[in-house]
């Protein structure tokens, strides 16, 4: 079963940048879509992005297009995700999944990690 460890969150003003990475356990990590989401309090876990197992697609949710990017290393079995021109409104917990395919429903994916908390202060 593959491990899935976020790092890179933390305290960030609003308009700033951040840089998630997800590290996975597995050699086979190419064989896995990726994805991330996000859970704010009270809540629901929302998409973020996700990208395809050789990374040539790419898919958003509308309220992060244009200021996050997601991208993989497959070399070094990792995904990342940018985050640019962060909002208070992106403050929450994030945390990247493992799947068949990069879709949006997070019961597309198998596999998820323990989640990094990212705060955007006004």
């Amino acid at each position: 079963q593959v491990q899935l460890v976020e790092s890179g969150g933390g305290l960030v003003q609003a308009g700033g940048s951040l840089r998630l990475s997800c590290a996975a356990s597995e050699r086979t990590f190419s064989n896995y879509a990726m994805g991330w989401f996000r859970q704010a309090p009270q809540k629901e876990r929302e998409f973020v992005a996700a990208i395809s197992r050789s990374g040539s697609r790419t898919n958003y949710g509308d309220s992060v297009k244009g200021r996050f990017t997601i991208s993989r290393d497959n070399a070094k079995n990792t995904v990342y995700l940018q985050m640019n021109s962060l909002k208070p409104e992106d403050t929450a917990v994030y945390y990247c999944a493992a799947g068949v395919l990069e879709v949006v429903n997070p019961r597309g994916y198998n596999h998820w990690g323990q989640g990094t908390q990212v705060t955007v202060s006004s």
